[in-house]
């Protein structure tokens, strides 16, 4: 199974991809790819991540869920590592991309998403909070997906993994030296 992207990135979007991302009124995203909300629930409930009184009274409740379109391009392929306290359930509309996921006992789990579920491709799957993704295109072609994140996404609940370091400390030193390159920039 290979580890990187097997084609070159692109030098710029297309223009059935830029038409596709302003159709969908989306915008850059910091992990990599581009995103638009369209969903957040106005139904809350209690924060489950407010441990302490302080944070009880300072960040008191979460949306109950929260919708994205998320995309991978040729001219933005990768989707760094980074992870969610909360669970995300994801959807893929259309592409093929590779997943990878860092679970909290240091475990790693490689899979690929696309339409040809005979071969063991995935077209839904769930990361759980706590457990650190990064994803990129095994094709030329974008990659789109849906991202349902119970309770829903906010930034204080997200973090990147930020350095080799870091990395090494959960995956050991020879797998952070194959991994290395989904970082954050």
């Amino acid at each position: 199974m290979y580890t990187k992207p097997i084609f070159t990135p692109a030098v710029g979007e297309s223009a059935s991809t830029e038409k596709l991302i302003k159709t969908l009124d989306m915008i850059p995203h910091i992990e990599g790819g581009y995103f638009v909300e369209t969903d957040r629930s106005k139904d809350m409930i209690p924060n489950p991540y407010a441990l302490t009184d302080e944070a009880r009274k300072s960040d008191p409740t979460r949306t109950l869920s929260t919708l994205i379109y998320y995309l991978l391009t040729p001219y933005s392929p990768i989707g760094r590592f980074h992870r969610n306290k909360s669970r995300t359930i994801h959807l893929l509309h259309k592409g093929k991309a590779r997943y990878v996921l860092i679970h909290p006992d240091g475990g790693i789990e490689t899979f690929d998403v696309g339409q040809d579920v005979e071969k063991g491709e995935k077209m839904q799957w769930i990361v759980e909070g706590g457990d650190y993704k990064a994803s990129f295109l095994t094709t030329d072609e974008e990659c789109l997906i849906s991202e349902v994140v119970i309770p829903g996404f906010e930034f204080t609940d997200h973090n990147f993994l930020k350095n080799k370091e870091e990395l090494a400390k959960l995956i050991g030193v020879e797998a952070a030296e194959e991994w290395a390159w989904l970082l954050s920039l």
